[in-house]
């Protein structure tokens, strides 16, 4: 097996800009979802907020993933076909 020379990696501007700014985002979503628990955790009624409407839980993770379900017929011709017998 041949051994080549390790890769030289370079730390660009651009490259450090992006790191800071998606920190940024980052810590600003979290303090966003500890005062959420906050409040929502002073009157017990945030986490249950969430947690009863499963519908608009499944709806957010299909949006977030792309997945866009048809609805589905429930008669047999469309499960089977038009066979006639």
């Amino acid at each position: 097996m041949l051994r080549r020379k390790p890769t030289r990696l370079e730390l660009k501007l651009d490259d450090i800009e992006e790191f800071e700014n998606i920190r940024k985002d980052l810590e600003t979503r979290k303090k966003q979802k500890e005062d959420v628990d906050v409040v929502g955790g002073s009157d017990g009624e945030g986490a249950l907020a969430l947690s009863s409407d499963p519908k608009s839980r499944e709806q957010m993770i299909n949006e977030r993933i792309g997945y866009k379900p048809q609805a589905k017929p429930n008669n047999r011709s469309s499960q089977f076909g038009s066979f006639e017998f």
